[in-house]
């Protein structure tokens, strides 16, 4: 069932039951508060009949039992009224007087009214006189604590039920009503309120029918629910979109990549069939070849292998490490392999730090060698430590070429290699080193000018991390 029609169900369903528990209330509050103003009215005007009599004095005959009040029938008539009809009878049922808006009739008598004015008590009855509902109230008349009779006063209660009836035709229209007014409203409402919903279920289908994470949702401006879940939504496919893009590039990337070595594998490898193998010079120039380009496609699949770790939640073998230490250790690698730069340690500071040594020293290693790659010899590469009260700074200065401005915030992008880069390198070493500065709550920033060399900044806290792991951003 769509959920348009069982808001309007379920809304419809809630204002009809409210309609009816009101409905039936008020019909039993209006019906007891009339019921209850006729009792007290017959109540009071039996009470005022009474208080007369004695007031007047009465006479009972001992041998006949009769009742005699001087001008009684024009007593019970004075209090009487077109709508309220009054007699008085003896013990034993025998109408005294009645008033004369009864005429010939009289109450019909009932004998537990009877028993119980002759018991003392007074008592209310509804009857039926002439198909016409009667509400009865009987008191008894006591004379030296001796019940001689009862004042009975009566009062017609059709208009209460007419009245009732009435209340609860309005009521049973009016919730009739009230429920299609509700349903109109309701539809009308859910229609409004999903509309978005629909706009954004029919924009889904377009992406997905036509591949294209570039759509975006329609967004308003009233900042409600759906507005942030659109909103919410149009970021998720914003990061899918880079995501999936990333992944295009990665395997293009990883793709020219891997087709270089192998071209000079399976080139190496023809020359050899061909007969190179019996010049023993010409057979280990091709193996040494063959040798360099496995190399590098290991470290290729190797630094994939690290980011695709990383990217899964790789954790760090977290401890305290001596950085200046790590810093001499990869001073030292760095003048080996140095091709003719000048490897230089400036200023130097004592540091420990909370954090993974081996990757530590990976990361110092891919920035002196990514600024050896863009020093030409005679250049200069200088590793410098500062400590400061709440962080510690790894500078790698080199002499270098430069980087240009516009390369500058892609240089930590996967397989990113600025244009008329003639250097060999898989463009993996600074997201590498990025990524592992990030996992011990630092970043790494670069400065740099064309002709002026650069200037690599590794910021780590010298306190804990937070987190111990961070992952690379695509």
């Amino acid at each position: 069932m769509p959920i348009r029609t069982r808001l309007i169900l379920w809304y419809t369903v809630l204002l009809g039951a409210i309609l009816i528990v009101f409905s039936l209330l008020l019909y039993w509050v209006l019906g007891y508060s009339l019921n209850t103003q006729v009792d007290r009215t017959l109540a009071d005007r039996a009470q005022q009949i009474g208080m007369a009599i004695e007031s007047q004095g009465i006479i009972v005959s001992e041998r006949t039992g009769q009742i005699y009040l001087p001008q009684l029938e024009l007593l019970v008539n004075v209090f009487s009224s077109p709508a309220i009809f009054i007699q008085m009878v003896r013990a034993d049922g025998t109408v005294v007087v009645a008033t004369h808006n009864l005429g010939t009739q009289h109450f019909p008598p009932d004998r537990d009214v009877l028993l119980a004015n002759n018991q003392g008590l007074a008592i209310y009855r509804t009857l039926m006189v002439d198909d016409t509902p009667l509400r009865l109230y009987s008191a008894p008349i006591l004379v030296n604590s001796q019940v001689v009779g009862a004042v009975q006063v009566g009062q017609s209660i059709k208009f209460i039920e007419e009245t009732l009836r009435q209340v609860l035709l309005i009521l049973i229209g009016g919730t009739i009503l009230g429920l299609v007014v509700a349903i109109i409203v309701g539809a009308f409402l859910s229609w409004e309120a999903l509309r978005p919903i629909e706009q954004i279920n029919q924009t889904a289908m377009r992406i997905v029918s036509a591949q294209d994470l570039k759509q975006r949702l329609p967004t308003s401006r009233t900042n409600d629910e759906l507005n942030r879940l659109t909103v919410t939504i149009n970021d998720m496919l914003e990061r899918l979109d880079n995501f999936f893009q990333s992944q295009v590039r990665l395997s293009a990337d990883i793709s020219h990549e891997l087709r270089t070595p192998l071209t000079a594998i399976r080139g190496n490898i023809d020359l050899l069939r061909r007969g190179t193998a019996n010049d023993p010079a010409e057979l280990n120039e091709a193996l040494s070849i063959i040798d360099g380009e496995l190399n590098r496609m290991s470290r290729i699949v190797a630094d994939l292998l690290l980011l695709s770790h990383a990217d899964a939640g790789l954790s760090l073998r977290m401890q305290m490490v001596e950085l200046d230490t790590t810093i001499l250790e990869v001073y030292r690698q760095a003048r080996v392999m140095g091709n003719g730069v000048n490897i230089q340690l400036g200023h130097e500071d004592q540091a420990i730090i909370y954090g993974d040594a081996d990757r530590l020293k990976q990361l110092l290693i891919n920035l002196v060698t990514n600024a050896i790659k863009h020093t030409p010899p005679s250049g200069t590469v200088t590793i410098s430590l500062y400590r400061d009260p709440e962080s510690l700074r790894v500078i790698v200065t080199d002499t270098g070429r430069g980087i240009a401005s516009s390369a500058l915030p892609h240089i930590f992008e996967r397989f990113y290699r600025g244009e008329n880069n003639d250097q060999k390198g898989m463009g993996l070493g600074l997201s590498i080193a990025q990524w592992i500065a990030q996992a011990h709550g630092g970043q790494i920033t670069v400065r740099s000018e064309i002709g002026q060399g650069s200037e690599f900044t590794l910021w780590l806290p010298l306190t804990r991390p937070n987190t111990p792991l961070a992952k690379l951003k695509f």
